[in-house]
């Protein structure tokens, strides 16, 4: 069982940057992969960026590529997207969730156990 916290969100002006964090407690963080997905109003859930289990591959939506980061820190169970660079599309409720999905099911949201909360980025002036 893993329990997930997000947090980081907030107001950042185009072309701005924020960091989002995703904490674990409980059993086997290492051996998940850690995913970000985003929902803005009115639109489905959408995957963002994915980092593999135990410091594994990382992979992103192209609608980040290259401004979005994910990492992990097996020391603290910690997840982390640093988000560059952001647009007005951005914004979305962004949340984090563990699974242990195949390579060609990371964007699938039904592969994952667990999810955080949710936490808000909203990009404007």
């Amino acid at each position: 069982q893993v329990q997930l916290v997000d947090a980081g969100g907030g107001l950042a002006q185009p072309g701005g940057s924020l960091r989002l964090s995703c904490a674990a407690s409980g059993q086997g963080f290492s051996t998940y992969t850690i995913t970000w997905f985003r929902q803005a109003p009115g639109q489905e859930r959408e995957f963002v960026a994915a980092i593999r289990a135990n410091g594994g591959s990382t992979h992103y939506a192209d609608s980040v590529k290259g401004r979005f980061s994910i990492s992990r820190d097996k020391a603290t169970s910690t997840a982390h997207l640093q988000m560059n660079s952001l647009k007005s599309e951005d914004t979305a409720i962004y949340y984090c969730a563990a699974g242990r999905p195949i390579l060609s099911a990371i964007r699938n949201l039904g592969m994952y156990y667990y999810w955080g909360q949710g936490t808000q980025v909203t990009v404007g002036s």
